[in-house]
């Protein structure tokens, strides 16, 4: 071949032909884990007669279950334009949706499951029973709230434990590959904390890794310490001499709105670690003071609430924040980022690796139960307030056990006014 001829054919570039080779490689070894993922050698074993019917009747029952729910649905809703759901409170309402919706969509996967055991695809229907746990299980707690401890309860009960068994009968391998991962995991952690990085972000793009388990204890332990450190202020600068509660849940000694924050500024900060003090502090200060403004909008606008003025203070907007709030978010920030955040990683790592996965999720599920009663306990003091007439479960346990006198003690900072919510026609 001339070189006149070789100057016309395309210039190839190695780098982007090993670019594109390893794209492909990522490629193919995808499709092979949604291939293992789908199917397995269990597949061609051939389920009993018996479990075939199972399957068809998943899948009828499901239909008419589905035209009960959809008309459910509908009766609530016109129950709901038409004013007749409008002495139940939000949380009666919006707990009621969520509990139809999710009926609905547990109908749904029990019909994907009756149709994958119809064709004898075993791993699949073992699979759509993980999103069927999930749907059980806020299926009971929306029972829970709507009509106390029932007889529903003890059908989602026995529905979890005979979908265990049957999945693990459907599917035996998927415990083994559970297991085998925890295993791996719990190897890793506990290397990690032997050299010291348990928590570090590993990839050198931020200072720690935004898991699930760091994010929920930094929540936590920011939760506390601004609560603490808001209690302080006030008795010793704002109203000298006199303690007040400045806790923000219904139970313990927590201020979700500084753990939110932390979040926040965790999520934003963690690549700029080794930025300027004074970049931090300005970013700071404007993801808090936005973070306090909106806070304060939806505490009044929902529930008439209010926990915080700065009208008339410098750069004050709106009175839900304002020049000099900014600045301590500010600083709270520059010492969350460049101080605390290294002290909370050491603890982290002091923390046996083994213990750490019950630990966090029964803190997670305390936490979760604490926060939504917190909602609710202040949406039916709003309900108390206006006159409104208490005649759901929910509202007689709140009622009963959180009454006005003693959520006026455990929200001293908060007034609430129901005139000024954008809710129920009040505005």
């Amino acid at each position: 071949m001339t070189d006149s001829h070789k100057s016309h054919l395309p210039k190839v570039d190695p780098l982007q032909e090993i670019k594109d080779l390893e794209a492909q490689a990522l490629e193919k070894a995808q499709v092979r884990w949604y291939k293992r993922m789908l199917s397995a050698p269990v597949d061609s074993e051939r389920l009993p007669l018996a479990m075939k019917v199972f399957g068809v009747l998943c899948v009828l029952g499901t239909l008419f279950a589905m035209y009960e729910v959809v008309l459910s649905i509908l009766h609530t809703v016109d129950m709901f334009q038409h004013g007749s759901m409008s002495d139940l409170g939000i949380s009666t309402v919006v707990v009621t949706f969520v509990w139809l919706v999710d009926i609905g969509l547990l109908m749904c996967a029990f019909a994907v499951m009756g149709v994958r055991i119809l064709l004898n695809q075993r791993r699949f229907a073992a699979l759509v029973i993980y999103g069927i746990y999930v749907f059980l299980l806020l299926g009971a707690i929306c029972s829970l709230m709507l009509f106390g401890v029932s007889l529903r309860l003890v059908i989602y009960g026995v529905l979890f434990v005979l979908l265990v068994a049957f999945q693990i009968y459907l599917d035996p391998s998927l415990r083994e590959e559970r297991e085998l991962q925890h295993k791996l995991h719990d190897k890793e952690l506990k290397t990690e904390q032997e050299e010291g990085v348990l928590g570090r972000d590993l990839s050198g793009k931020g200072y720690m890794a935004l898991n699930f388990f760091n994010l929920f204890w930094l929540f936590v332990i920011a939760s506390f310490l601004g609560d603490v450190m808001e209690s302080i202020v006030h008795v010793t600068i704002v109203d000298p001499g006199h303690w007040q509660d400045r806790a923000g849940l219904l139970f313990g000694p927590f201020s979700p709105i500084y753990g939110c924050g932390a979040i926040l500024m965790t999520l934003a900060l963690n690549r700029f670690y080794k930025s300027n003090v004074v970049l931090i502090f300005f970013v700071s200060a404007i993801i808090g003071g936005a973070f306090e403004f909106f806070v304060s909008l939806f505490m009044q606008y929902t529930f008439g609430a209010v926990a915080w003025n700065y009208t008339g203070q410098f750069l004050s907007i709106d009175g839900r924040t304002c020049g000099w709030a900014m600045g301590c978010w500010g600083l709270l920030g520059v010492a969350w980022i460049k101080l605390l955040l290294p002290g909370i990683l050491w603890l982290v790592n002091k923390i046996p690796w083994n213990w750490r996965y019950w630990v966090t999720i029964v803190a997670a599920c305390l936490m979760a139960v604490d926060c939504v009663m917190s909602l609710q306990a202040l949406d039916c003091w709003y309900e108390r307030l206006s006159n409104d007439p208490v005649n759901t479960p929910i509202q007689h346990f709140y009622a009963d056990h959180f009454n006005n006198t003693y959520m006026e003690d455990r929200f001293q900072s908060m007034t609430v006014n129901p005139g000024s919510a954008v809710r129920g026609g009040k505005v």
